[in-house]
């Protein structure tokens, strides 16, 4: 009588090994590649800000100090992580096209190793920079911007808006708050209004030449000259004064809004903020909501152009790796072309923020699939 055949449990844990020593071989060319290359770039962009920047740097007195500590510092991190898809793109255009060149592809496929067994070191690296670049985008990058963007405010370039007009903002329920012109050095605001409303009745309506902002109480602000109309079902009651101390959930900071301001928030932040402005009825937060997905985008875009690059620089040509770097270059520029100007419709147009930002992941995803079945198998 025949034995049962019996399955070795440890066959199947054997072939599902996490890493061999060719996942560790193409992990350690991608990430290596990765990191040369932002490395390459970065310096000759270091070279050419300075160049542009340093008549402005000296004519401010900028300290050399602060200039390499509070910009310099921060602006290598900031844009590393803004142009980490093309850094991608071209380091696995680059290293794979090598490896097909030498023939490793080749190599590879003959041993029996499916094209899908070979894009698994691929993607755990592209894992690994979509968590770096995430962590670093939603955490990191937008406490050193507060040093970087204050750096340009004071020595470069002023980014501080100094006035606001026409602010109406709903700073409590059912409270509405309008300001004709704002003013930051003083801290003013003329020809304010406060109108609180029961429903959708009025019930009372404040008018004031002024008011100020106490910057040494949270929420404090000063009435200067005001009128308070009180109505009662068909009686109204008017009260008149030459000063007022109330507190007011408002800030100058909700409406004196610095030029990229969103990239000096993190995640968690700008998430708080987009939720309480729009809570008060303020229309200007579009730029906050985009910087708010793109950092989740751009991090699965690591994936999208991993799979680009593989598909694309696998396969060995007559045009050698020139012919991929171009291609390359030229689906990676494309892509961040195509972000700048979905970005923009959301902005300027009523594209959701949300969809405008996932616009080109959506369509580059097409693009790989499409490379992927056409790549060799």
């Amino acid at each position: 009588m025949k034995r049962p055949h019996l399955k070795n449990p440890l066959a199947k844990l054997k072939t599902n090994l996490p890493l061999k020593k060719l996942d560790w071989y193409i992990m350690k060319k991608f990430l290596g590649t990765y990191l040369f290359s932002i490395a390459l770039i970065l310096a000759i962009a270091v070279v050419f800000d300075f160049n542009e920047k340093q008549d402005k740097f000296m004519s401010h007195n900028a300290p050399w100090e602060a200039i390499i500590f509070d910009y310099y510092l921060n602006f290598v991190p900031y844009f590393a992580n803004l142009f980490s898809p093309l850094f991608v793109f071209i380091s696995v255009i680059f290293f794979t096209s090598k490896l097909a060149e030498n023939s490793e592809i080749i190599a590879m496929f003959s041993t029996g190793m499916s094209f899908k067994r070979m894009l698994r070191p691929y993607m755990l690296s592209a894992a690994i920079i979509a968590v770096a670049t995430f962590f670093l985008g939603a955490f990191v990058i937008p406490k050193g911007s507060v040093t970087r963007i204050n750096f340009e405010d004071k020595y470069y370039k002023q980014r501080k808006m100094n006035t606001a007009r026409n602010i109406q903002l709903e700073v409590d329920t059912g409270v509405i708050a309008y300001i004709d012109r704002f003013e930051n050095y003083s801290n003013t605001g003329y020809r304010f209004s406060l109108d609180k409303f029961n429903g959708k009745q009025l019930v009372s309506h404040l008018t004031a030449r002024s008011i100020t902002y106490d910057t040494a109480s949270v929420h404090r602000w000063t009435v200067k000259d005001y009128t308070i109309r009180e109505m009662e079902g068909m009686k109204e009651h008017i009260s008149k004064g030459a000063r007022l101390d109330t507190t007011l959930f408002m800030e100058p900071a909700d409406f004196l809004i610095m030029k990229n301001q969103q990239e000096m928030l993190t995640s968690p932040q700008l998430s708080e903020y987009i939720d309480r402005q729009r809570q008060r009825g303020f229309a200007n937060i579009k730029e906050f909501e985009i910087e708010y997905h793109k950092r989740i985008a751009t991090s699965f875009a690591s994936f999208i152009l991993t799979l680009i690059g593989v598909s694309l620089s696998s396969r060995k040509s007559k045009g050698g790796m020139g012919l991929h770097l171009g291609i390359g270059l030229a689906l990676s520029f494309s892509y961040i072309l195509f972000q700048t100007v979905t970005s923009t419709f959301a902005v300027n147009g009523n594209m959701p923020p949300i969809v405008a930002v996932w616009i080109p992941n959506i369509l580059y995803s097409f693009i790989a699939f499409y490379l992927y079945r056409k790549a060799p198998k």
